[in-house]
């Protein structure tokens, strides 16, 4: 299938690995013009130079710090100088750490609501003008399967995530006729740097070993396995193409079924 996105430009913030790069690949190769971004400059012109290489969309990166209080501004000066707008943006963060709901103090709150939340927000308003005056622009906010089912040992990414899902929601009914889609997509366990981590902190909290923590896991998936970046960049990209104009206020999962909720 045709995605309809040759030519369009595509910002998708953390994406020198796991999700954010995968669906930047993806995008690319529906031929789109991607800008990726993130903190570490060497990977992420490695990520360009292997994305230019497939001759399909073009990419370039710019340096990017969620933490940092200039992101947006940033960001969206990198966005125009580099690609002269944005069609497409992917709202894409890095997880915050790994504890219990005792372990939320209100420094670590704070922090992550300015990276996780506020930035997000903040860019969203700076580049939405630009999509109402072209009456077309895609919207997708990567969030977490928390959302809609609490992840134990997450209490942080719980709280905040499902802020975005509120704020998605409201955002699509908003901009729906100036031909902007806003939707939320919540991946399920897929196979990224992150679940390394996750895997491996619960590994050494519960005393078992890491394959025992990945079985046990994958067995309560329906399909019984983890997802693959490319299943969930592929979910990603179709969600930021022409053909889903009708698609907007979801909340969609990409979990192989995992969350029981309907």
């Amino acid at each position: 299938m045709d995605l309809g996105i040759k030519g369009k430009r595509a910002l998708v913030l953390a994406s020198s690995r796991g999700l954010g790069r995968g669906i930047a690949v993806a995008l690319a190769r529906e031929g789109a013009n991607v800008l990726l971004c993130g903190r570490s400059g060497e990977t992420l012109e490695a990520n360009c130079a292997a994305i230019n290489a497939e001759g399909k969309g073009k990419a370039d990166w710019a340096w990017a710090d969620l933490f940092d209080e200039n992101f947006v501004a940033t960001v969206s000066a990198a966005a125009n100088a580099k690609l002269g707008g944005i069609d497409i943006l992917v709202n894409n963060t890095g997880g915050p750490t790994p504890g219990n709901t005792e372990e939320m103090t209100p420094e670590k709150l704070e922090t992550y609501f300015f990276s996780m939340i506020l930035r997000v927000i903040s860019l969203t308003n700076t580049l939405l003008p630009a999509m109402k005056a072209q009456q077309w622009g895609r919207i997708l906010t990567v969030a977490s399967s928390g959302v809609i089912e609490p992840i134990a040992q997450l209490a942080l990414s719980n709280t905040l995530r499902p802020a975005l899902a509120g704020w998605s929601k409201t955002l699509a009914a908003e901009v729906g006729k100036h031909g902007i889609t806003s939707n939320l997509l919540l991946p399920g366990s897929i196979l990224t740097d992150r679940l390394d981590d996750l895997d491996g902190a619960a590994a050494k909290r519960t005393g078992e070993s890491l394959d025992a923590i990945r079985s046990r896991k994958e067995a309560a998936i329906p399909v019984g396995r983890y997802g693959t970046v490319d299943e969930f960049a592929a979910t990603a990209a179709f969600l930021c193409s022409q053909q889903a104009s009708y698609i907007t206020g979801s909340l969609v999962r990409c979990d192989g079924g995992a969350a029981r909720s309907v």
